[in-house]
Parts: structure tokens; sequence; C-alpha cells
């Protein structure tokens, strides 16, 4: 392919017009819509890896450790989000396949009610039980006197995290992921304006310290969501909005939440893992935490672009087995691995070589440093397995089929990586080390799982 051909399909995927993905080129396709997935993850993990910048900058220990053991449960409700955005990923997909717009219209508009039922709930009950919440999570009192205000705000107005991620699983299942990636532009930028101002209180913003950090976020994405209605209701997308698409449709909602079930568990099972991890670390002391919080994010934004990758597989997936060309589908996905593996192993190559200047950004405690650099030196070791466990674990999804990789999640993080973890870090005295070397083995374990029951090729027939 010619320099002049790949500029065109990044031109044509950064304007993100929907295309038919069912035929052509493979590699064109997963490039077309990669691309802006990517945009859009990358977007998405600046959220955490902003406020963890100026959190840090206020030189509290608490306040970094407050936003990572807040981070932890909304990672839970994100979990829920995905979970339900995963179905109308795949619902709309599938429809989009198969040529039927109004259906995809009618399951976007029910998985937005289902969503939103879902995301005032727990919104209510977090807020009422932030400060529970902390201390359930092993914060000291001390911590939860500083911390509770921006966990009420963070965790009670989960419904702005919510419609964002369901209004991009809409975009990238009708084939349009530009759409939510110009919307996380919008939304970091806010987010980034409003992040200092209202921390440490420059021009004429007040100072709110860790408080403005949890307001500056719900801001950012509530005019994020604001424009993704607005792109609805204007008509540009081949989803289209009318009332009686609200109006509850009992049958599209049980498929919407059976495959919503299946998601919402997978990611539940290992967000839940990791509180456990975070708990077990949190025994080390409020610095190891802190080191874990930065390294942490840092892992996420590196590793985001691969799932936007990833979730290009979903779609593509979907649209596929929706036009009948399972074969199709299938080769995509090896594709996708082959790709994800090469970007992984040049960012593992940059973090290992390179961790003390990127955790030193964010901080220049010494002791957080250090701790940082461990947490992220031993987990991106791991990035290879994750390469080809992010890939299969989209394509059963994108299928519809989110039992088989809950299930295997389950068995690698609950029967394997927190009891490895434990033992490790306990047990065996390897202390927080510990810890990250279960995280790599459990994903070695999760990636063999899925490329077995991938193979066996069932995903191929479920129907949605």
């Amino acid at each position: 392919m010619k320099l002049k051909e790949y500029i065109a399909i990044i031109t044509d995927a950064l304007r993100g017009k929907e295309q038919d993905y069912t035929k052509g080129s493979i590699k064109r396709a997963l490039v077309l819509l990669s691309i802006p997935m990517i945009m859009e993850m990358v977007m998405e993990s600046l959220f955490a890896v902003v406020d963890i910048y100026f959190v840090s900058k206020l030189d509290d220990v608490d306040a970094v450790a407050t936003v990572g053991l807040t981070e932890s449960v909304l990672m839970i409700m994100e979990s829920v989000a995905i979970g339900i955005a995963m179905a109308a990923t795949a619902v709309v997909a599938r429809r989009i396949g198969e040529k039927d717009a109004e259906g995809a219209s009618r399951a976007a508009m029910q998985s937005l009610l289902l969503g939103t039922l879902v995301a005032i709930v727990l919104g209510v009950l977090s807020y009422h039980y932030a400060d529970d919440i902390l201390r359930m999570m092993g914060g000291s009192e001390t911590l939860v006197a500083k911390g509770t205000r921006y966990t009420q705000i963070i965790l009670g107005f989960n419904i702005v995290l919510m419609l964002l991620f369901l209004f991009n699983g809409i975009f990238r299942g009708a084939g349009n992921a530009a759409i939510a990636m110009n919307t996380l532009y919008l939304a970091n930028g806010i987010n980034i304006i409003l992040d200092p101002c209202l921390i440490h209180g420059y021009f004429f913003f007040p100072k709110m310290g860790l408080e403005g950090a949890a307001i500056a976020s719900v801001i950012g994405r509530g005019i994020g969501v604001l424009f993704q209605i607005y792109v609805l209701v204007k008509g540009s997308s081949i989803i289209r909005t009318k009332l009686s698409y609200l109006k509850p449709n009992f049958q599209i909602l049980k498929n919407l939440a059976r495959v919503s079930i299946g998601g919402a568990g997978q990611f539940l099972i290992s967000t839940a893992s990791w509180i456990f991890l975070v708990k077990i670390l949190a025994e080390f002391g409020s610095a190891v935490l802190a080191g874990y919080t930065i390294g942490i994010r840092v892992i996420i934004f590196t590793i985001l672009p691969s799932w936007g990758m990833s979730n290009a597989t979903a779609t593509l997936v979907g649209q596929n087995l929706g036009a009948g060309n399972a074969e199709r589908a299938e080769k995509t996905v090896w594709l996708a691995g082959k790709y994800n593996v090469i970007l992984l192993f040049v960012i593992t190559l940059i973090c290992v070589i390179f961790p003390r200047p990127i955790i030193s950004f964010f901080t220049q405690d010494p002791e957080t440093v250090q701790h940082g650099i461990t947490c992220l030196r031993f987990v991106v070791l791991g990035y290879i397995f994750y390469a080809y466990q992010m890939v299969l674990g989209q394509a059963f999804n994108g299928a519809g089929d989110t039992y088989t990789p809950s299930l295997m999640n389950f068995i690698a993080l609950w029967l394997f990586q927190i009891p490895a973890a434990y033992v490790l870090a306990k047990v065996l005295d390897f202390g927080s080390q510990g810890v990250y070397m279960a995280i790599n083995l459990s994903s070695v374990v999760l990636t063999l799982l899925l490329y077995w029951k991938f193979k066996q090729g069932k995903w191929k027939q479920v129907k949605i």
C-alpha cells in the first residue's frame, strides 16, 4: 500500500465516514475503525491521568490515595456501563450488518433507557454511602474526612459516565467511531481546562482542592454527553431518534439485558479482583498505594489504545456475523491480534527503559516514585499476553457471547489471581511485587483460556 493510500485511510478514519465494513479489505476496515477508537481510548484515559497529575500537586498523599480508592469503586460502575454499552454495540452492529437501520435505532434507544435507570439507582446509593465506601476500601479516618466529598461527586453523578459510554457504544456499533472520538476530545478539553482552575483556584475560579477535580470531571463528561445528544438529534448518524423508540420494548430490553449481564459480569469480575488487590496493597502503607495509583494510571493510559483496536474488532465481528460472513469475522480477529502485539511490545520497551521520568512526571516524592516504578515495570511485562487477551475477549463480546469471557475471567482472576496475589505478597513475603507478579501470571492463564474457547467456534452461532 502506498503512502498516499495510507494518508487517505487515516483521513477517512478521522473524518468519520460511515462505510460498509462487511466487504472489501479487512486491513482497511480494521484501520478505519481502529484509529478513531484508539484516539477515543487515549482521550478517555486522559481523564484519570489529568486528575491524578493535578491532584498530586496538592502534596497530599491522602488526596492521591482518595482518587485511587474512588477510581477503584468507580471501575465497578464503569463495568456496568461497559456491559450495557457492550450490548448496545453488539446488537446495533448485528442489525447494521443485517441492513436493518430501524432495528439498530430501536436497540440504541432502549439501551439508553436501560442505562439511565441503572445509573440513577447506583448514583443515589453511592452518594449516600460515600464515607462508608472509603472506609470499606481501607481508607483511614483522616482520608475519609478529606475525601468523602470527592467520592460523593464522582460516584453520585455516575450517570454522565454511563451515558458517555452508552452513546459511544452505539456509535461504534453503527461503524462511526469518529463521533465517539470527537466526544472525548471535547470532554477532555473541558476537563483539562477546569481541573487546575478548580483544584488550585486559578484566574477567577475558587480554590476547591480535591473536590474541584471531581467537579471538573463531571462537567467535562456532561458536556460530552450533550454533544452526543446533539449529534443524534440532528440526524447525521445512521442511528435515528424517535420518541416512540424510547417506549419500553420488553423484548429488546430483555435481549439487551441478557448480553449486558454477561458483559457487566465480565468487567465486574475483573474490577472486583482489582479491589482485592488494592486492599492487599493498602496494608503496605499510603506510599505503596499512592505509587500503585500513579503506576496504574500510566498503565491504563498506555494500554487503552490497544483497547481501541479491540473495540474495533468487536464492531467488525458483529457486523460481519450480521452479514452472514463468519470467516471474515475470524480473519479480522487474528489480524487485530497481530497488530495489538506489535503495539504493546513497543509500549513495553518504553515503560521498562524509561519508568523513572514517566512516574516522576506525576510526583517528586522519592518513596512514591520508587513504588510507582516497581508497579509499572512489573505489570507491563504481561502486555504481550494482554494483546491477544483483549482482542479475543472483545471478539466474543462483539458476537454477543459475553458469558464465555465472563467465565474465563472468573477462573483466571478470582480462582487464580487473587489467591496468588495473597500468597506471593503476604505468605511468601514478596510485598507489592508479589501482587504485580500475580497480575501477569493471571494474564497468561486468561489468554490461554480465551484462545481455547475461541478455537472451538461456538461464538459464530450466537443469536442476538
